[in-house]
This record gives C-alpha cells, structure tokens and sequence, in this order.
C-alpha cells in the first residue's frame, strides 16, 4: 500500500509539473528520442508477424462463411481496435519502460538524484514529467505505426496471396471502423505510454540496496508491474469504447 500510495503521489506531482514552467523542453525531446530509438525496431518486429497471423486466420474464416470480401472491415478493425494497442502494450513495456528504468535507477545508484536535491532541483519535474510525456507521445505515435502497417499488411496478404478483391477489401476498411475506434485507439495507446512510464520512472527512483543487482531486479519488476497495470487498462478502456460506440 505505501508503494502504491508513492506511486500515487508521484503521479499527482508529475502532472502538475507538466503545467509548471519552466518545461524541460530539451529532456523531452531527448527522452522522445531515446524511446522511439529503442522501441522502433521492436515495434516492426512484431507488427508484421501479428498482421500476417490475423489477416490469415481472418480470411480463412471469412473465406468458409463466403464472406472474403469482407476482408478489410476485418483487417482495419483489428489493426485499430486490437493489434495497434496490443503491440504497444508489449514494446511499450517491453523495451521502453526497461529503459528508461535503467537510466533512473543508474543515476540513482550513482547518487546523482541525491545530488540533485541538495541542488534545489526537483527529480520529477527535471527527470520524470518529460519522460513520463515523451513516453506518451511516442506510444501514441508507435500505435498509429502500428495500425498503417497493420492495415498494410492485410491488403498485400489478402490480395497478393489470397486473392481477395482489392477493391472489396479497400471498401471494407470503413465499415467497422470509424472515428470514434480511432480516437479510442489512439486514447489506449497515449495511456499505456503514460502508465508504463510512470512505473519505470518511479521503480528507477526507488532502487534499494546498490550495484547492477538493484538495477536489474528494478528494471524485471517494471516489466511485471507495466504488463499488468496495462493489461487491465486495455480491458477497462476497451469496455468503456464498446458501450460508447454501440449503436
């Protein structure tokens, strides 16, 4: 309970600070780069394995039920509403999160967040809010990375090797999917940025005890703590969209 009452605390700090000059400009962008850095290649590594196994399962379905044609309604609601988020959570979490609690944890093992205190600086408004923001920002952007090659992926699947009609599947693509699964899509993805960064941020400033063993041990928690912080927002966002968007 205390952990999570810290945790709380941090959060609340952290939001405030975001509206607080001075911005730490310059970390953010730095920080919006050092993520997409380690989550680019991750992000397309995973991506197209998803879209071909949907697409492929998909289509023999739609193929059974003399539904093919359907195909891009399939393709883009799952990519929006599924795949997108999915993959964010994983690479988000995965890779992210790591690294960004390796980093704190380092410097707060080399005593450096100490020193920062002693300066008059405060750690969460220099290091986590642009961190936490930049964190945000980057899942958003991967998850609409994510649904393009999603999207993508299932037209040259279907088409080139299935055979579908591409101008059934291109008609398709809006048939389920509208505005309002964009905006929720892409609402998942900015929190589960948020969410993943502010567990790694608050798991790197909490290290106890010292050396590289503190450091991994933070960095293993912030993958456990992030997948199941992000799981249950999917679940619960995910509900919130549905009831929203029934028609």
């Amino acid at each position: 309970m205390h952990a999570v009452g810290a945790l709380f605390s941090m959060s609340l700090d952290a939001i405030r600070f975001a509206f607080r000059r001075p911005f730490q400009g310059r970390e953010f962008l730095e920080q919006c780069w050092f993520i997409t850095r380690v989550s680019m290649a991750p992000t397309l590594l995973v991506a197209i394995p998803f879209t071909v196994l949907v697409s492929f399962t998909l289509n023999i379905l739609l193929r059974e039920l003399g539904a093919a044609d359907l195909s891009g309604a399939g393709a883009a609601f799952g990519a929006v509403t599924q795949i997108g988020p999915m993959v964010t959570v994983l690479i988000v979490a995965g890779a992210g999160a790591t690294a960004m609690c390796a980093d704190l944890g380092s410097r707060t093992i080399r005593e450096e967040i100490d020193a920062m205190e002693v300066l008059g600086i405060n750690p969460v408004q220099r290091l986590v809010t642009p961190r936490i923001l930049a964190s945000g920002l980057v899942a958003l952007l991967l998850n609409s990375l994510v649904v393009i090659i999603g999207i993508l992926g299932g037209y040259t699947f279907s088409v080139f090797i299935q055979d579908v009609n591409p101008g059934a599947f291109a008609a398709g693509i809006t048939l389920l999917t509208g505005v309002p699964e964009v905006i929720i899509s892409c609402v998942k993805a900015a929190l589960f940025g948020l969410i993943a960064g502010l567990v790694a941020c608050y798991r790197g400033l909490t290290i106890t005890g010292g050396g590289a063993k503190a450091v991994g041990n933070a960095v293993n928690e912030t993958v456990v703590y992030a997948f199941m912080a992000l799981f249950v927002i999917n679940v619960v966002v995910t509900a919130i969209g549905i009831r929203m968007t029934a028609h």
